[in-house]
This record gives C-alpha cells, sequence and structure tokens, in this order.
C-alpha cells in the first residue's frame, strides 16, 4: 500500500507530538526578520492541514496541496468550521500549479524528502518559485543526511488506544534513500485491520538543496537549525531554509 492510505486515519493521533504551534511561532520569526506579511500562502505536502488550518486562523487566503487524496479528506473536515476555509488541492509537489500566486509557501515535516528523485525535488523547488507573487518566501525543513543514515536498523514503535503502529528503518547507500516498512494495526469494533505502508526519504544535503533553490532562481538563502534563529549544528537532526524570490543581492 502506498505512503498515507491507511495512515491518513490515525495520522494525528500518531503525530500528536507534533508542535505545529512552535513551527509557525517559527515561521513567523523568519517573516518578521524579512519584514513580510504574508496574505496569501500555500502549505505544500499539507498532509491531514494541521499547519494549513493555523495559517487560516492568522487570516492569510490558504491553499492545501497534498498527493494523498486520504489525507486531503481528513484536511478538508478539519477546516471546514473555518470562516475563511482553505482550498485543498491534490497534486504532487513536482507538478505544482497554482490558480493564483501566493506570497508565502511553507514546507514542513521534511515533506521534501519523500521525492525521492533530485530531479523532481529541483522541479518541484523551481513550480514553488513560479508560484511566489515578486517579493514572496519559501520556508521548508528537512531531516539531515545523518539522521536518514542513523535510522538504518533502527524499529520504532508508535501506540494509540485504537492504533498501534511498527516501523523499521533502512538506509540504502547506493541509492541514498532512507526506506521504512509501517505495520499499521487499526482498531475496527472487536477487530484489528492489518495494514502496511513503505515510506521513502531521501537524504538531501545542505548544499544539494541550495543548489536547487539558486537554480530556480531564489536568492537571500538561509539555513537554520530545528525551529532556531542560528545555524545548524553537527548535532540537529533538521534544518530550516528560507528563500526569497526577486530580491536583488
Amino acid at each position: 500500500m502506498g505512503a498515507y492510505q491507511a495512515l491518513a486515519a490515525s495520522y494525528d493521533r500518531l503525530t500528536n507530538d507534533v508542535d505545529y504551534g512552535a513551527v509557525l511561532e517559527f515561521y513567523g520569526w523568519i517573516l518578521r526578520q524579512e519584514g513580510l506579511k504574508p496574505r496569501t500562502a500555500v502549505d505544500l505536502a499539507c498532509g491531514t492541514g494541521s499547519l494549513t488550518v493555523l495559517l487560516a486562523q492568522q487570516g492569510m487566503s490558504v491553499i492545501g496541496v497534498d498527493a494523498s487524496e486520504q489525507m486531503l479528506t481528513q484536511a478538508a473536515n478539519k477546516a471546514q468550521s473555518l470562516r475563511n476555509p482553505p482550498l485543498f488541492v491534490r497534486q504532487k509537489l513536482q507538478r505544482l500549479h497554482l490558480p493564483t500566486g501566493v506570497d508565502l509557501a511553507v514546507c514542513a515535516l521534511d515533506s521534501l524528502d519523500y521525492i525521492t528523485d533530485p530531479g523532481d525535488c529541483a522541479e518541484a523547488i523551481r513550480r514553488v518559485y513560479r508560484a511566489l507573487n515578486p517579493g514572496g518566501i519559501f520556508i521548508f525543513d528537512v531531516n539531515t543526511p545523518e539522521k536518514l543514515r542513523a535510522m538504518d536498523g533502527q524499529v520504532f514503535l508508535d501506540e494509540d488506544g485504537d492504533v498501534y503502529c511498527v516501523w523499521r528503518g533502512e538506509f540504502d547507500a547506493s541509492s541514498n534513500i532512507c526506506s521504512y516498512g509501517m505495520d499499521l494495526f487499526q482498531r475496527q469494533g472487536r477487530l484489528w485491520r492489518r495494514s502496511f505502508e513503505e515510506h521513502r526519504e531521501y537524504a538531501y544535503s545542505q548544499e544539494q538543496l541550495t543548489q536547487f533553490l539558486k537554480q530556480a532562481g531564489f536568492s537571500h538563502i538561509a539555513v537554520y537549525g530545528d525551529r532556531v534563529p542560528e545555524a545548524p549544528r553537527p548535532e540537529d537532526t533538521r534544518i530550516y531554509f528560507k528563500a526569497r524570490k526577486g530580491i536583488r543581492k
């Protein structure tokens, strides 16, 4: 089964430790440093829409984009009570085409790593550049290569009262891809339904992504540690990028 099909219904339960508010706060710090007050935004690989909703609650007109129909269904249900509900669009990022330009593009939780072909990743970044209004900003995070390599041979367990998930990591140095198979058990009445998904992430280096950004036309590129206003440290497992469109050096 493909990634995020069976998982979609249980995703929020299994990721309830993700502090979306802290992610949004860090975005806010970057925007203040750049002197920006975006009115429109796109949440790329929006998943179940938790961050999309927070952006909309700040008064922005938001588009949520994801390749998974199941995740978008969860997102739409979550956002339906908002006064300014986001527009949700099913697209792969390397095929991104928005109905209107936006001031802010974000891509959270290492979603770019899921584009396992570097050529497709470069194309996705080019498409984000085209989707931004002049002066717009792109903010995203990725897992570091060191983190993905360290997942090789690791076994992880997540559980909730109605969900039990075991996943096993394997890093292939020849392809530079970390794969993790996920056995998912979801309670359905008195029975449990078992599903299997495979997730794959490419270990992009900071230098590689910076090159993609420059080739797309971005300037004022900066890299930060995990939600901290300083350069990444060797021990960081997640790093953030910001880049601007249409700003002269």
